[in-house]
């Protein structure tokens, strides 16, 4: 029998978005696992504001919906607002009830500065590193690192000329280069880099990671200038946030291979598993790492990262960030890695049947 197209207007619905949402769908265990940790976050989100005056959009939901824009590719705050407004499911992530308004994009311009001076993307991270200390998924021996080029929101038109120059450059013997006498205007924190000789110059940023090699777990992550000594630089400084009782591995492709970096390595600590680089000049690594069998493990391992960073580019949309200025796209870029950490541990807590 054929149905009758009838064109329902009800007021009133006595189904709740908790019950709509399929008992197992993956979003539910990246929710619960948001939840865990904002509820930590909570006296740092009193600190943040006035005891007085009108209320202001709740932090935690600000984070959440910071959270479905990273997870489901949405690329911009005014386009997350208009789907939030029909898609029960976002309401329910978020925590807005079926009636009630959403609120008005700008509100993201208007907070993100907030949390930009209290360092929320930064406690958010480490409390999800937490979370996967406490569901003993974080190797404590065993780490891999390598960086990858943001671009940024800034065009080459907007490289012009610098008023000032400097006197004496960042090039060898003080020799000036490009990023010395010009400066983009759009964001004067992007650096012109290109990290292949077959790849064309662009204003970018350099994102690295830290991960730990049993679920590659992102344990660290930085973003600096786009140099070519940036990713060395970096892994001292994120070498700093593992608790670690006993000597590491650290496995690194071509780009680390210097022997300024092995020696430091080895002096903090970390076995560099490096790969040899086999160009005109010679390998810092010699038969003495090689020769073990946790050497090619390492190699194989560190492969993982360019998964993560295919993530944090193509579903977290950072292939090319929407912000301006190298203090807020590390926050962003820190947030991404710490929303690819909820999915892994949601994903390894409760895998799909």
């Amino acid at each position: 029998m054929r149905g009758q197209d009838e064109q329902p207007d009800r007021m009133f619905s006595y189904v709740s978005a908790e019950e709509r949402i399929a008992a197992d769908h993956p979003i539910r265990g990246i929710r619960q696992l948001a939840n865990e940790v904002l509820a930590g976050l909570g006296s740092e989100f009193s600190k943040m504001y006035s005891g007085i005056g009108r209320p202001s959009i709740a932090p935690e939901k600000l984070l959440r919906a910071m959270l479905l824009q990273c997870l489901y590719t949405i690329r911009s705050e005014r386009q997350l607002m208009e789907q939030m407004d029909y898609n029960l499911l976002y309401r329910w992530f978020v925590g807005l009830a079926m009636d009630e308004p959403v609120w008005d994009a700008s509100s993201f311009s208007k907070n993100r500065e907030r949390l930009l001076e209290h360092g929320v993307c930064g406690k958010f991270f480490e409390r999800v590193r937490g979370l996967a200390e406490q569901h003993q998924l974080l190797s404590a021996e065993h780490f891999s690192v390598d960086g990858t080029l943001i671009e940024a929101w800034a065009s080459r038109k907007s490289f012009q000329p610098r008023p000032e120059p400097p006197r004496r450059g960042s090039g060898r013997h003080g020799k000036l280069q490009k990023n010395d006498t010009h400066a983009s205007t759009t964001d004067p924190d992007a650096r012109l880099y290109k990290k292949s000789f077959a790849t064309e110059p662009k204003l970018c940023h350099f994102g690295h990671v830290l991960t730990e090699n049993r679920h590659g777990l992102i344990v660290a992550s930085r973003l600096t200038a786009a140099n070519p000594r940036a990713e060395r630089e970096a892994v001292a400084e994120m070498l700093q946030h593992i608790r670690r009782r006993k000597r590491i591995t650290l496995g690194a492709d071509k780009a680390y291979d210097d022997a300024n970096f092995v020696r430091q390595m080895r002096a903090l600590g970390a076995t560099p598993h490096v790969a040899q680089y086999t160009g005109q000049r010679s390998s810092a690594i010699d038969g003495r790492t090689t020769r073990h069998p946790g050497y090619s493990q390492s190699r194989d391992c560190r492969k993982r990262i360019e998964q993560i960073f295919g993530w944090i580019k193509t579903v977290a949309g950072l292939r090319k960030t929407r912000h301006r200025g190298r203090v807020l796209v590390e926050s962003v870029f820190t947030f991404a890695c710490a929303a690819y950490n909820l999915l892994r541990i949601a994903n390894l807590s409760h895998p799909p049947a």
